[in-house]
């Protein structure tokens, strides 16, 4: 057990990383295992967001988050069928000038 105060307090700070990082390692895990089973392009994108937070938070190299997004990226088929994205309509905005 730590005796000194900075002692402590850097004990507190590892068990908080430590959870973190461990949540981290799992989702990246299960994130990059769902999308080698079933390849669509929401999996991918998942499993990429989740290797870049990966290796942003130094739990893995960035070479090696390259290499995983490569060789998904190569098992995905060339023409990935995407889901339709609903896009707003902008209507113009006319503009009124005062007299004055």
């Amino acid at each position: 057990m730590p005796v000194t105060k900075s002692a402590k307090k850097k004990l507190k700070q590892d068990k908080k990383r430590t959870i973190r990082n461990t949540e981290l390692k799992n989702l990246l895990k299960n994130s990059v295992k769902t999308a080698k089973k079933k390849l669509t392009e929401q999996n991918l994108q998942k499993a990429f967001k989740a290797i870049d937070k990966a290796a942003k938070a130094n739990i893995i190299h960035s070479n090696k988050a390259a290499r995983m997004k490569s060789k998904l990226s190569k098992k995905a088929p060339k023409k990935i069928e995407k889901t339709p994205k609903i896009t707003k309509k902008t209507s113009a905005k006319k503009t009124v000038k005062k007299a004055s």
